[in-house]
């Protein structure tokens, strides 16, 4: 059961950043550091929620 759990967290959490990662990408080397961290912020809530936006891509909504 744990393991089941720790590979569910692991997705969880490589989602995250497969939805992240054209975010930090775009300003890794073209903005300063606090404009990277604001940007890695604004993109966070839409980054927590991509089961949702998965389920919707995959329903057809």
């Amino acid at each position: 059961m744990r393991a089941i759990i720790a590979l569910i967290v692991i997705v969880y959490l490589v989602g995250i950043g497969v939805v992240l990662a054209p975010t930090i990408q775009a300003k890794w080397n073209s903005a300063p550091a606090s404009d990277l961290a604001a940007s890695g912020w604004q993109a966070l809530p839409n980054a927590l929620a991509w089961p949702v936006s998965a389920y919707h891509s995959v329903a057809g909504r």
